[in-house]
Parts: C-alpha cells; sequence; structure tokens
C-alpha cells in the first residue's frame, strides 16, 4: 500500500475526493493518506481534511525563497516517509531541491492540455478562447511549469458553457474523476511490479 501526501494551498476539493475514494473507493487499499500538507495555513481544505480525520501539516511559505522553503518541506516530510507527493492545488513552484528528493514520485493535476497551456487560470484561457473541450492533464512533475511526462488525459464538453464558472464546474468533476483512477492504476501497477 502505497504511503501519499497531499498538497493543497485552498480550498482541497480535488483532495477532498482522493480522501473519500481512498475511504471507500477505488482507492481503498491502494494507498493511504498520511499527510495532507499545505504552504497556507488558513487553506480552507486543511480544516476538512481534520474533519476527515486526516494528518495535516503546514508551514507557512510567504515571504520565503523556493529553495529555503522547500528544504524545511522536506524535513517536515520525513517522519511520514511518503511514497508519492500529490499536488492537489498546490500553488507553489517546487524549487529542484524539492524534485531530485522524490525524483518521478511527484504527480499533479491540470485543468488544460499541459502541451498548450502551461501555468495559471487554464479554464480562465479556455474560457476567453472560446474553447469547445478543454482538457484535464495528470503528469508528472519535472523542473519547468507542467512539462512533465503525461500520465492520463481527458477531454471535457464545454459547449454551452455560459460562464466560467460553468466551465470550472464541468472540469472539476472530471478532474475529481480521472484523479483518482489515474492514481489507483499507477499504484495497482506498481504493487504489482513489486
Amino acid at each position: 500500500m502505497k504511503k501519499i501526501a497531499i498538497f493543497i494551498s485552498g480550498r482541497g476539493s480535488n483532495m477532498q475526493a482522493i480522501a473519500q475514494e481512498v475511504k471507500s473507493g477505488i482507492l481503498q487499499n491502494l494507498c493511504q493518506i498520511v499527510l495532507v500538507f499545505s504552504n497556507n495555513c488558513a487553506a480552507g481544505g486543511l480544516q476538512i481534511a481534520r474533519q476527515n480525520g486526516l494528518p495535516v501539516g503546514c508551514i507557512e511559505s510567504s515571504g520565503k525563497k523556493r529553495t529555503e522553503f522547500d528544504r524545511e518541506v522536506i524535513a517536515f516530510l520525513q517522519p511520514y516517509q511518503p511514497d508519492y507527493i500529490i499536488l492537489a492545488g498546490y500553488m507553489r513552484i517546487l524549487s529542484p531541491v524539492f524534485i531530485k528528493t522524490y525524483e518521478g514520485k511527484i504527480i499533479n493535476i491540470h485543468p488544460a492540455d499541459t502541451r498548450l497551456h502551461q501555468g495559471l487560470h487554464a479554464y480562465q484561457w479556455a474560457f476567453e478562447n472560446q474553447l469547445e473541450t478543454t482538457t484535464i492533464t495528470i503528469h508528472y512533475v519535472n523542473e519547468g511549469v507542467d512539462t512533465g511526462q503525461i500520465i492520463a488525459q481527458q477531454n471535457v464538453d464545454l459547449k454551452g458553457a455560459a460562464t466560467l464558472e460553468e466551465m470550472e464546474q464541468r472540469g472539476l468533476q472530471a478532474e475529481y474523476n480521472l484523479y483518482s483512477r489515474t492514481l489507483a492504476m499507477l499504484f495497482a501497477e506498481s504493487d504489482a511490479q513489486q
């Protein structure tokens, strides 16, 4: 069974969806959440994690240099020994020192095709460009921003979405589903290889 640490910066809705699947869905018996971590101690997702009985941790990142902050986080993670770091709305770019420590073990979700749009505001980009579909991408994290190897993708039909909010709602439903399914596939494969 894989030990995962989920990193969030805000409301933690993707974390909540994963936690639900770990408890009684497709991730049951495949992984355990050893930590929900945030770089923002006011993140709403931390409260949700506590309510779900999950261990939480927080180190405020504001005003800290990236490498210095990430070294603190690496030290903090040490006792938890996570097999994977799952980024679920974590809004900080990871430093090379963090990426090297967990090379090939950091997974992110991005609400666009990473070959077309990297970085923030992917739904806004889709909305402004009046896209009829967007592509949710699950990928490994490397030293670029949303440039790591793609693990899985899913198209989302945006036709008829009149507002950015409506578009985001459609996208989020697909995100929740795709993230857990992809993690289940990865962990099952990895267990089979051992």
